[in-house]
């Protein structure tokens, strides 16, 4: 399509964006120049508001608003456990299922030695940190379901099991090679109840 460019990068924005192909990013574009501009002004503000409002928390590593985050500082979820995870995204699938009251951990990403992603690159540090004390008695492992997921999470599980802390990993209702976020509540659920001790 040969339009003006103002256009084109329009469209090409939204082609660069995970999961938007061209057929999408073309509905999404005109469906953007044919609304009222405040539609668009509300979405530019939006992004632009999250972009610089949004933090790292330095309890959980979870992105945030507010540091702590409020998952951390939910005076009504359990201490003890904490449940450590790949990504975010993660973090809203499982509240999801409404059958976790503990705490998260976000690594930001899993072991990838060939892609140079090794225990330096994720928050493990800050999770070890956060088991000092002994206020923690038990660590859900539910990294995703695929190799680089059981790599990382049997590292962890190899971290934290000298330290007497329990190590579970979440049971696999999950299909083999799926990712957390794409899982239904049910399933998450299921899973975070058959979970087990990692030995």
């Amino acid at each position: 399509m040969k339009s003006g460019g103002a256009i084109e990068r329009l469209l090409r924005e939204f082609s660069g964006l995970p999961g938007i192909g061209p057929k999408t990013a073309q509905r999404l574009a005109f469906y953007l120049l044919s609304a009222s501009p405040e539609v668009s002004r509300n979405l530019a503000e939006a992004i632009s508001e999250a972009r610089n409002s949004i933090q790292y928390c330095s309890v959980c590593a979870n992105l945030t608003d507010t540091d702590p985050c409020r998952i951390c500082n939910d005076v009504n979820r359990h201490p003890g456990v904490i449940c450590v995870v790949q990504d975010s995204k993660d973090v809203i699938a499982m509240e999801k299922s409404h059958g976790f009251r503990g705490l998260y951990h976000v690594l930001h990403g899993a072991l990838q030695p060939s892609e140079g992603i090794g225990p330096d690159q994720l928050s493990i540090r800050q999770l070890l940190k956060r088991l000092e004390g002994g206020r923690v008695n038990e660590v859900i492992l539910a990294t995703n379901s695929n190799i680089e997921g059981d790599a990382t999470a049997m590292y962890l599980a190899k971290l934290i099991r000298p330290l007497g802390i329990k190590v579970t990993r979440i049971a696999h209702g999950l299909p083999v090679g799926s990712y957390l976020e794409y899982a239904d509540q049910i399933t998450l659920a299921k899973a975070l109840e058959g979970r087990r001790e990692i030995e």
